[in-house]
């Protein structure tokens, strides 16, 4: 309804909004010097499409027009090397065109163009290209692009585009928008306290087990009967759901690795996420009351990654396989393990170490970067 009264307003005042296809050479998306919506982008064989919504000007003045054909086609396969995914919640030919210019600096050849979403909150495109590249370097500047222009970018290797058939994922601030342990300390009364020593631990600035020791000390006499109301009222991260039942149906195996509780971990596989095994912190209790003590072994940012390797062994499943989620800096580890690494939402000490961050979107964007677009998760979502 809003977008309604948005364009009659336009009409309103004499300004038509247009919507059109521009067939033209990659090359001279970057020579308008007038700004728009974008809607999506394909190019493959020294040809693109590229779809606008303008007022009154066409950018392109002597290129071939015709209506919007919203690309719902099965992606691409991908054969390039090296694959770069912008994700923008309202791309713009600027945001394009800055791309465009930052990849023919660097020397990067484009081979083929995707549009993967093309809904107006989200347009993901894919661009795939060849290139000899340093990774870190290139991942760091693409990360400096992004702030710039106001968009995530995703670098990765091109053979790291396909479902993995493991995937591990923290749990607190990852598939759950809280940190449990500060939940706990807010009704005690003492949240500030520990508050404070979860965001150091998590921006890297404290060693995690000290922070947890620390942490769990002022939890003493916390009842067990309060985690069982605190569990139900534990909100999920935007599009946990849907990125755990897609993995599920694609057959990819999912594993909490959780400085956090197991307590929590295994109220949410039982009765909201789906989730195949855990590895979480476990709980000590005494009379029905946390005692304060840790139970060793304490699951740390290294045993994170531990756990992630033996999971694999154990399943056969070779590393280029694999990927991980997080957030914080205990993350790290894990997500340097196997074909990506994504950060979501990350701390800026992980934005700048982990492999892949996004920080725009749910953790569903995360499906973009396995190659699948809008029209087949949506396929995924619907009863079998």
């Amino acid at each position: 309804m809003r977008r309604l009264l948005n364009k009659l307003g336009t009409f309103a005042m004499g300004v038509e909004t247009k919507a059109q296809e521009f067939h033209l050479p990659l090359a001279q998306i970057t020579q308008s010097r007038f700004d728009c919506s974008v809607r999506y982008l394909t190019y493959s064989g020294g040809h693109a499409l590229l779809g606008l919504e303008y007022d009154n000007t066409a950018p392109f003045l002597d290129a071939v027009s015709c209506q919007l054909n919203l690309p719902s086609v099965i992606p691409s396969d991908v054969q390039s090397p090296w694959c770069l995914t912008f994700l923008s919640p309202a791309a713009t030919l600027s945001q394009l065109q800055r791309l465009l210019n930052f990849c023919a600096e660097q020397h990067w050849h484009i081979d083929v163009i995707d549009t993967l979403a093309h809904r107006h909150e989200c347009t993901v495109i894919r661009f795939q290209f060849s290139a000899e590249l340093e990774f870190s370097p290139a991942r760091f500047a693409c990360l400096q692009l992004a702030e710039v222009i106001g968009a995530d970018l995703v670098l990765q290797e091109g053979t790291s585009q396909r479902v993995p058939a493991l995937a591990g994922f923290d749990m607190d601030s990852t598939l759950i928008d809280a940190e449990v342990i500060d939940e706990l300390a807010k009704i005690t009364g003492i949240g500030d306290q520990v508050a404070a020593i979860t965001a150091a631990a998590m921006r890297g600035e404290l060693d995690f087990r000290d922070s947890f020791k620390k942490r769990m000390a002022l939890l003493k006499g916390f009842s067990e009967q309060r985690l069982a109301e605190i569990a139900k009222q534990l909100p999920l991260k935007d599009g946990a759901q849907n990125l755990l039942h897609c993995l599920r149906k694609l057959g990819c195996k999912t594993v909490i690795l959780s400085g956090g509780f197991t307590y929590f971990a295994n109220f949410l596989q039982r009765e909201r996420l789906a989730v195949d095994l855990i590895y979480a912190n476990e709980l000590e209790f005494a009379e029905g009351a946390l005692t304060g003590e840790v139970i060793e072994p304490i699951v740390d940012g290294m045993r994170k990654r531990l756990l992630l390797g033996e999971t694999a062994k154990e399943m056969g499943v070779p590393l280029e396989k694999v990927v991980a989620v997080g957030d914080g800096a205990n993350d790290i580890p894990m997500l340097n393990l196997g074909a990506l690494g994504i950060a979501i939402h990350p701390k800026p000490k992980v934005r700048r170490e982990a492999p892949q961050a996004i920080t725009l979107f749910g953790l569903d964007a995360a499906l973009y970067l396995f190659g699948l677009n809008d029209q087949q998760i949506a396929e995924l979502g619907q009863p079998s």
